[in-house]
């Protein structure tokens, strides 16, 4: 009996114990398990939120959600690269050899480009069936040059300035690409300028989450940045194969072209019988307010290096040269994201008066930041000149959606933002060939928005006048 009771009770013991060795294996994997759970909450829930920030509205089934994402990944992609590159060239050496090594890169990369972008475009319009093949293509081109600027920027080699000049190409060629593409993804009753809000929004936070993340890779070492931007652009480039087939899409689209009919072409179409459809067809509203576009977007580039260089050497009172730069992004950041926000609210409403109304208030914050030059006006100016250039051209946008033809309304968008680019350029080229003078620098920018305004404000009102503006709403819901 007590062996019995013995060999009874064995099994039970160790039953028991076995029981308490894995309810205790269980409860810490259990445990484990829900840290993991509370670790994961706030990403998932943040994904999670984005995702349906991004996909609402129709946007998700449409496609533009996908764009919406990968734009936010191509703009965090960007600033990784302008971090490295402004580190490199700009904040590594004394103020007088930043402004060799800049003139420098801006003669290498920027003079080049110049003369590519006015056929990106063109090119753009025969690859009316490859468009996302043609986004992965600029993502994974920047991939690779950005290890490329990883090694030059650790032996110092001229590597650079290519490579440099190929992520600057691929950056606009991936922009003139995505306005062309926004078109084709507009889900029911949407508007285009509500979808390039959403869109330029979506970069715009990417863009200002990336930027202090590209600043702490910079303190592990001056490459990693660089490393941040090839995983990001790598993710692009299969983000862009996620776009839904109808972006590769032409059926209905032709080419915009510059002369108003057959009349005025050269070449082999000289002899086409049927006018086509071109950007002056359709009278001077798009035309003026692209110029006007332009006026901003010079002005863009003329206050992002000559702040740039002037901050440095004379900062604003009080602060330091970091500190004044900051204050200067962080405006101009804050303006733009405003400037978007309000033409999504606007739905871009009355378009030419926007466009005559937002300039005017630039060239007015111009004007008055050069007679008092000081902190809060530096910082106003910035913040006017984003909000302007943001809120002008979703009216542009507008402009285009309702006057173009939807035969070439894509390639007109293609066009339009390649001379955009090349305004910019030639801003930036005359903020860094200027004297180091607030008061100088800042009155060449109002006069710069001022032969914008000026050549442009009697043809936008004119065009106002005429009452084009009811033909906004039609087109902006029957695109």
């Amino acid at each position: 009996m007590a062996a019995a009771r013995s060999s009874h009770e064995t099994p039970g013991i160790d039953g028991v114990e076995g029981r308490g060795r894995g309810g205790g294996s269980g409860r810490f994997a259990g445990s484990v398990r829900a840290v993991g759970r509370v670790l994961r909450l706030p990403l998932t829930a943040a994904v999670s939120g984005i995702r349906r920030a991004t996909h609402a509205h129709g946007a998700g089934e449409s496609g533009l959600g996908k764009l919406i994402e990968l734009h936010a990944v191509n703009g965090a992609g960007d600033v990784m690269i302008t971090v490295a590159l402004a580190s490199t060239v700009f904040f590594s050496v004394p103020t007088d050899e930043a402004r060799g090594r800049v003139a420098l890169y801006l003669a290498i990369t920027m003079a080049p480009f110049t003369l590519l972008a006015p056929v990106i475009g063109p090119l753009l319009d025969r690859l009316p069936h490859g468009r996302r093949a043609a986004m992965a293509g600029a993502m994974l081109a920047r991939a690779l040059l950005a290890l490329v600027i990883s090694g030059a920027v650790a032996t110092g080699s001229l590597e650079l300035y290519p490579a440099a000049l190929g992520v600057l190409v691929a950056s606009k060629a991936y922009g003139v690409i995505r306005s062309a593409v926004v078109p084709r993804l507009l889900p029911p009753r949407f508007s285009l300028v509500k979808a390039n809000s959403r869109v330029t929004l979506g970069g715009l936070l990417a863009t200002g989450v990336a930027a202090p993340i590209g600043a702490g890779l910079h303190t592990i070492g001056p490459d990693w940045p660089l490393y941040g931007a090839f995983a990001l652009f790598t993710a692009g480039t299969f983000l862009s194969f996620s776009l839904p087939p109808k972006v590769d899409s032409a059926k209905g689209e032709d080419t915009a072209l510059l002369a108003a009919n057959a009349q005025h072409l050269h070449g082999p179409r000289r002899k086409t019988a049927q006018p086509r459809p071109g950007l002056r067809t359709v009278g001077p509203a798009v035309t003026h307010a692209l110029a006007a576009n332009a006026a901003l977007r010079c002005l863009s580039g003329f206050l992002i290096f000559f702040l740039a260089f002037l901050l440095r050497v004379h900062p604003l009172a009080g602060q330091s040269a970091a500190v004044s730069l900051g204050i200067a992004g962080v405006s101009a950041g804050v303006g733009n994201a405003l400037g978007t926000a309000v033409g999504a609210w606007l739905k871009a409403r009355a378009p030419e008066v926007l466009i005559v109304t937002v300039v005017a208030i630039a060239g007015g914050a111009a004007i008055v930041a050069a007679v008092f030059f000081g902190t809060f006006l530096v910082a106003l100016l910035a913040a006017v000149a984003g909000f302007a250039q943001a809120l002008a051209k979703l009216s542009l946008d507008a402009l285009i959606q309702r006057d173009v033809p939807d035969a070439v309304r894509t390639s007109a968008f293609a066009r339009s933002e390649t001379l955009l680019q090349m305004a910019w350029v030639l801003g930036g080229a005359i903020g860094i060939v200027l004297p180091l003078n607030g008061v100088l620098g800042l009155a060449v920018g109002a006069a710069i928005v001022a032969m914008g305004w000026l050549s442009t404000v009697r043809g936008l009102l004119a065009s106002a006048r005429r009452g084009t503006t009811d033909g906004l709403t039609g087109g902006a819901h029957g695109t």
